[in-house]
């Protein structure tokens, strides 16, 4: 996934352009950018702004364009009318998610975007908006209220959906005791995600919160999931906040453990093989990396939802979680009482030339038939874990691949076993 980010520079790494490449490789996507603006601050204050030439702004969108497939845009810091204009020129005709994180001031007092530029972000910046996330006095100036005014969150959210947004978040609502909610107008239907209030002055919530949506959304193609994720994924980097300066804490995201990383890497690459979309099964597909010698599906990572087909594109809907598969992850518990060895597992479509390719290689393959199975198992305990016993029972060696060709009412499948993400990969391209 290549992500173009687009903003001001921030010294102290808390916001901006740096803030975005860290959040960026943490969910490991490779994160492109064009910087609008050199600033000078610190945790403490913001001193002074330089905003960048048309020219070099220009051609610094335009290098990266011509030489990279963007999966998505941010944009954060623009300061001014020029670098406004000069974004949308290049930018009108972009047909990939943009999410526009409209920054006005610093948490340190600094002008991000001058007040004679407001009305060219409504008219140039705001159209190019799939999502615009303002908080509540970000929505009050860009919808040209009075900032001490009283006005809904939803009359703010229509007017500035008017000017081009397809979706509109404010963010920071006061909405109960001690929970903190997100106002969203996804196309003409409303509603809030809501989490825990965490009373602390931080730098960089906001910049995490655009960057995990626009994360999420080109992986699921979902609104509200996206929402979601961002708010769960800001809220653990505002409890992470360190004190690095004299000034306010910067958010930080912990690093992905090697289960989730390995993994992560191995389902990008997944999804990108050519016509991989002939091989998502009905049921879809789940990718799992377990911890060595695990007890339960809670000791594998899994999809919280599936890889799933969307005409010829392959999607990832939902996020990484221990526990997230019970199917794919049962069938590496099984297949690791066997063999230690192997902690990771995919599921993909069984198919005539796919067995033929599997006959060909020199896997160990295995098969179990499921008109075998007894109404207790059926019933009362996982097939799965049956199937996986019943093919491995008198194997000597270890399958790479198990199959069945399934039963009535149950689909066949093919299951491919591995020591990592990585092994299970290169298998799946020797058979697909």
């Amino acid at each position: 996934m290549n992500i173009l980010s687009i903003g001001g520079s921030d010294p102290s790494t808390g916001a901006g352009i740096q803030s975005d490449i860290k959040t960026f490789s943490s969910l490991n996507v490779h994160v492109l950018t064009v910087i609008t603006a050199i600033t000078s601050q610190n945790t403490s204050s913001f001193e002074m702004t330089e905003p960048v030439s048309e020219k070099i702004l220009e051609s610094q969108i335009q290098s990266v364009m011509s030489d990279f497939k963007i999966d998505g845009i941010k944009i954060g810091m623009v300061y001014n009318s020029k670098i406004i204009r000069t974004i949308h020129k290049q930018l009108k005709k972009i047909k990939v998610p943009v999410i526009v994180d409209p920054v006005i001031k610093s948490t340190t007092k600094g002008i991000l975007l001058k007040k004679s530029a407001i009305r060219d972000f409504q008219k140039f910046i705001i159209p190019l908006a799939t999502i615009i996330t303002p908080n509540e006095l970000e929505a009050k100036i860009l919808s040209n209220n009075d900032v001490n005014s009283t006005i809904s969150p939803q009359k703010m959210a229509t007017k500035i959906q008017k000017m081009g947004s397809k979706n509109v978040v404010i963010t920071g609502i006061k909405t109960k005791e001690k929970e903190i909610s997100d106002f969203v107008l996804e196309g003409n239907d409303s509603y809030l995600i809501s989490g825990e209030q965490i009373n602390s002055t931080n730098h960089g919530s906001g910049d995490k919160y655009s960057a995990a949506i626009i994360f999420s959304y080109i992986k699921n193609k979902n609104i509200r999931k996206s929402m979601k994720f961002a708010k769960q994924f800001t809220q653990k980097s505002i409890k992470n906040a360190k004190k690095r300066g004299k000034g306010i804490p910067i958010t930080e995201i912990k690093k992905q453990n090697n289960i989730t990383d390995e993994l992560t890497n191995a389902i990008n690459k997944f999804v990108e093989i050519k016509n991989i979309h002939k091989n998502i099964p009905e049921c879809q597909t789940n990718f799992v990396f377990s911890k060595q010698k695990p007890k339960s599906i809670n000791d594998i990572v899994g999809i919280s939802g599936r890889i799933v087909k969307a005409g010829k594109k392959v999607i990832v809907a939902g996020d990484l979680e221990y526990g997230g598969s019970k199917h794919v992850a049962t069938a590496v518990l099984a297949m690791n009482k066997k063999s230690s060895k192997i902690c990771s597992a995919i599921n993909i479509k069984y198919q005539n030339n796919t067995i033929s390719n599997i006959k060909k290689s020199k896997m160990v393959v295995s098969c179990y038939d499921r008109s075998k199975e007894s109404k207790y198992t059926k019933t009362r305990k996982s097939s799965i874990e049956w199937g996986i016993k019943s093919a491995i029972k008198n194997s000597e060696k270890t399958p790479d691949i198990i199959f069945h060709k399934g039963d009535v009412g149950k689909e066949p499948m093919i299951i491919v076993f591995g020591k990592n993400p990585k092994d299970v990969l290169s298998k799946v391209l020797k058979i697909v």
